[in-house]
């Protein structure tokens, strides 16, 4: 990199997802200039938002959409979460009402999160640079420059980088765990859908999600099944109705049965944490910890480290606020992993772990006090 740059800004921000525009939209509602971030993402807002696949929001993720103005948006709230053991007698159930909240979580489609967000920046008057690719970095004392995969270059005084990638294909952390488990993902629909309510289902292999989602036909449920790589190839391969079988088979009949499900894609678990850190560089979300769904906590944590970045950032955009943020974010961090990490772990086990799974269950529903926990946890993290 030579001469001087196209733009000069105080943040840079690589990855346009949910978790680097809901850091963009908070650092103007903190009083950063929309003109001092650059927001650059690689692939073009339209194949973004077209992207089908669900996720669940905490509760907390809610508000901070909220305060950013990205809310409402097409979403299915979570009421109460059904959790059993594969083989077991018991199971618990987390109640939004325990909590006095509207919902637990919320599930939506990844482009329609994208798409409100999208709209919140501009109306904070951020424009993402899209599609454009950062080709190089180069780190200075006082400056951090980017290269543009379209010879433009970008000068900040602090870089953030918040394009994780997938497990697989992400450079390698201080903290890695192939799980040796693939995630199954489609959306299915039973006979008997309960409104509001989504599952969760342990089982030898890993856990099954479904979690309920409202479309154009009706409540359907957005299936994650985490299985063993062994398995998940002749799974995929199997014809819808053999499909629907085995996954009726593996839930039990809690909903009926099931009647249809899209088509299925795959792709592997991991855990991939505690990236490098630099003086003037800092990564957050997926490409900080990349974690297994057992939890459903990979979004929600990226979001809460948005937004100790930006209220960090808001103050100076320094060396010394990156420090601040490692801080601030490290119980979170280290709880959410570990206890994303010990579940995950769990089913590669087929001795007592996996006994100690089921027995945990049974502690979870007769024990108040550590549902309560667990559920706090899961909506606003480690506070």
């Amino acid at each position: 990199m030579s001469g001087a740059p196209d733009s000069i800004v105080d943040v840079a921000i690589c990855g346009a997802g949910p978790v680097g525009m809901a850091l963009a939209a908070l650092l103007v509602r903190r009083g950063t200039a929309p003109a001092r971030i650059a927001l650059i993402d690689a692939k073009p807002l339209a194949l973004v938002v077209a992207d089908p696949r669900s996720i669940a929001l905490s509760y907390g993720s809610r508000l901070l959409l909220e305060e950013v103005g990205a809310w409402p948006l097409p979403a299915t709230p979570i009421h109460q979460i059904h959790v059993s053991r594969a083989g077991h007698f018991g199971r618990s159930m987390i109640e939004r009402g325990e909590h006095h909240v509207p919902a637990l979580g919320y599930v939506t489609r990844y482009g329609e999160l994208v798409a409100a967000l999208d709209g919140a920046c501009r109306r904070a008057g951020i424009e993402a640079v899209r599609p454009a690719r950062v080709s190089a970095m180069r780190e200075q004392a006082d400056w951090v420059e980017l290269r543009l995969d379209d010879e433009r270059s970008v000068r900040a005084a602090l870089a953030v980088q918040a394009e994780g990638g997938v497990f697989g294909q992400q450079e390698p952390r201080a903290l890695q765990r192939d799980y040796r488990q693939v995630a199954l993902i489609a959306r299915v629909a039973a006979s008997a859908p309960v409104a509001h309510r989504a599952y969760e289902r342990f089982t030898d292999q890993g856990p099954l999600a479904l979690l309920p989602q409202d479309g154009a036909d009706g409540l359907q449920y957005a299936l994650v099944w985490c299985v063993r790589q062994d398995q998940a190839a002749a799974l995929l391969v199997l014809d819808d109705g053999a499909f629907l079988a085995r996954l009726g088979a593996v839930f039990g009949g809690r909903l009926g049965h099931f009647t249809h499900t899209s088509a299925r894609a795959a792709y592997p678990l991991g855990l991939n944490a505690e990236p490098r850190a630099t003086a003037r560089t800092v990564a957050i979300g997926n490409a900080a910890q990349t974690l297994h769904p057992v939890a459903g906590q990979g979004l929600n944590l990226g979001l809460r480290d948005a937004a100790v970045l930006a209220r960090l950032l808001a103050q100076a955009s320094t060396p010394a606020q990156l420090r601040a943020f490692g801080a601030a974010r490290q119980a979170d961090r280290k709880t959410t992993v570990g206890l994303t990490d010990a579940m995950a772990r769990a089913f590669a086990d087929t001795g007592p772990a996996q006994a100690l799974l089921g027995l945990s269950l049974g502690m979870l529903d007769a024990l108040r006090p550590a549902r309560m926990l667990l559920a706090e946890l899961m909506m606003f993290g480690r506070r």
